[in-house]
């Protein structure tokens, strides 16, 4: 049988290389601002201090975006859930 040979057939670099590969470096991770100051709660009467946790859209930003802890991004989601119920906060943008 004929054997098949394994070139590269990419014009990628390998990562592997010594001269065009570089590693991916990844950006620090900042930590809950929540965590980091006790004093700021988590209010749902307070819709300003909501809104950066809600997309344009009105989806609620997830936590590898947001930066907050497990703990603090689900009383988040619950405050936005309760303000878009007593219409504090929209459920969607007016488009």
């Amino acid at each position: 049988m004929k054997e098949m040979s394994r070139e590269r057939t990419s014009d990628r670099p390998d990562s592997r290389d010594k001269d065009g590969g570089g590693t991916f470096r990844r950006a620090r991770r900042r930590g809950c601002a929540f965590c980091a100051d006790d004093a700021a709660p988590i209010d749902y009467k307070d819709p300003q201090s909501l809104k950066y946790f809600v997309t344009e859209r009105g989806k609620i930003v997830p936590r590898r975006i947001s930066g907050n802890c497990a703990k603090h991004q689900r009383s988040i989601t619950l405050a936005v859930k309760r303000a878009r119920n007593i219409a504090l906060l929209p459920f969607t943008s007016n488009d």
